[in-house]
This record gives C-alpha cells, structure tokens and sequence, in this order.
C-alpha cells in the first residue's frame, strides 16, 4: 500500500509516492492490445459522456502549463442503477514527477462547490487524464477520489491522438490479491457512449462542417438553412432505410430482426393524423410564427424610433 501522504513544501497540494511494492496492479496493454481493448467491457454501468465534456478535456489540455505531459480533473454528472451520465468537468492543477505527484485538493473542493450552486443534481462520479496509459500515479489519484465517490470512475482520453482519435476509455477499479497480504488494484473497462441535448447537438454539426472546410472555420447559419439541412439529412436516411427494405425484399441482404424492431418503433412514433389536418396544423403554426416575427420587429422599430425622439 502506498505511505501516507506528505505536504509539498510551500504549496497547498497533496503530495503523494509512488507505491513502493507491487501490490498497485495497473491496465496499460502493449500497442497490439490497444484494438482488442476497445472491445473489452465489463457488466457494469455503461457511462454516457456529453460533447461539452469532451471539448472541456481538450480545452484544458491545449492551456495546459508548460512542460506538463498531461492534465487532470474532476467529473460531474448524474448515477442511476444501470448508467453513469457524465455532464461536466473541470481541471484540477497537479504536478507529476518520476518520485511523486501533487494535486492541489483545496483548489478541487473549492470548484466543486462553485460548482454545486450553479447545478446541484451534479455530484462527483470520478475522474479524468488525458493520456492513454494508466500510470502509478493514476493509482494513487484514484485513491483520492475514492474517498470523495463511491466507485468512481476514471476516464482516459488521448488528446495527443496517437491513432488518429481520442480513443476515450473508463474504468472502473476493484481490489485483488490475497487477503491479509498485499492488496493490488485491477481498472477494468466499461462500456462508453456518446449522448448529448438538443442544444449540444447544434455545436456537434458546426464542428463537423469546419473539418471539410478550407480555412477550418465555419460561421453559424440562417435558421432556414438549418431546417432545410435537417430536411435533407431526413431524406437521406429514408432512402438508406427505402434501400435496405428493397435490398431484404429482393433477396440480397439478410434480414436483420433487430433493424425490423427498430423500424416498428419509428412507425409507431408517427402520429396518426390525416394529410387535411396535418396541413391546417402546419399552416396554423406557421401564422403563429409570423405574427411573433411581426411583433418582434414592430417593438424592434419603436425602440428605434424612440431612441431618435428621445435625441431631439
């Protein structure tokens, strides 16, 4: 086990060694591991990460202080009984050195409150390195946060993409070994998916129309434009799914049971509406939009105009 932690000398951290014995057993597979391991998953709870906090770790990696090989920080979200939704983070400063490393605790605790008045439901579920090895030190941090989570998890994201992506990892830590004797800890891996809001989803597509643009930059667009890109984003997953009916319907394609449960669940979605009511609905909508643009652009005008009267 690891010795008890010793102040860093004129700084509020906590500084802890490295585990002199064998007992901290870490996960860091060989390159050839690296595919096989993002198949590996272990029943537990799946983890749900939002893109703010992907975009959080990379912000905080590219501010990153000089000399420093990776960063770290805390995660906030949400726990439920078959999944840990992961909505936000913040860097905690720290220091890393072959001897030791140091994290300032203070400055976590006081983020963490700041951060519970601004959203309360988030609580602390673990804990994020940039990087795809689990060092040591990881370890010893873990231990940390343990004590602040029950079960915490720990995330993995390589923001220097050694193959090509971020391959974003979580773990999850138990104890092994022989009771009364050393006792090492094992991270084993959890499974890993992307959600986001609707609002999230908006700066999602605006990063990815700047990867096909020239100048890599990209201005936001008109709200026709948006509607007509979602309609034609609309219409093009019709024709795959038209395509693929006609492919199974021909003999082609083998029929896939859980594409056809999918498919049963979106036409269930569809409300039962005829195409006379659909189209007063939609002409009434349309009105009522109308009138508030008018209204807005009226009340828009007299402040304008009243500004000037008051100038006179």
């Amino acid at each position: 086990p690891a010795p008890p932690p010793h102040p860093h000398p004129q700084e509020n951290k906590t500084a802890v060694r490295p585990p002199a014995c064998r007992g901290s057993v870490r996960l860091s597979p060989a390159a050839g591991d690296r595919a096989s391991l993002s198949k590996m998953s272990v029943f537990g709870p799946v983890v749900k990460i939002h893109p703010v906090v992907l975009a959080s770790i990379c912000d905080s990696y590219e501010r990153r202080n000089e000399g420093a090989s990776r960063v770290i920080g805390t995660l906030l979200g949400t726990i439920d009984k078959h999944s840990i939704e992961v909505t936000n983070c913040f860097s905690v400063p720290h220091n890393e050195s072959e001897d030791e490393v140091a994290v300032d605790m203070e400055f976590a605790k006081n983020m963490y409150e700041l951060h519970k008045r601004v959203s309360p439901t988030e609580v602390i579920i673990g804990w994020y390195a940039t990087g795809f090895d689990i060092t040591e030190h990881s370890v010893l941090i873990h231990e940390y946060y343990s004590r602040e989570a029950s079960n915490p998890i720990h995330l993995t994201a390589d923001t220097a993409l050694q193959s090509g992506k971020m391959n974003i990892r979580a773990y999850v830590s138990a104890q092994m070994g022989v009771p009364g004797k050393t006792v090492g800890v094992m991270f084993t891996p959890l499974t890993v998916k992307y959600i986001y809001y609707d609002t999230e989803r908006i700066g999602v597509d605006l990063l990815q129309r700047t990867r096909v643009a020239p100048n890599r930059t990209k201005g936001l667009t008109s709200d026709l434009s948006q509607v007509a890109g979602s309609a034609a984003r609309v219409q093009d997953m019709l024709a795959t799914v038209l395509a693929y009916i006609e492919d199974v319907l021909s003999g082609k394609v083998t029929a896939d049971n859980s594409v056809g449960r999918f498919l049963m669940d979106l036409v269930n979605k569809v409300p039962t509406i005829s195409a006379e009511d659909f189209e007063n609905m939609l002409n009434s909508n349309i009105n009522d939009l109308l009138m508030v643009t008018y209204l807005s652009n009226l009340t828009q005008a007299q402040i304008a105009l009243n500004e000037k009267l008051v100038l006179l």
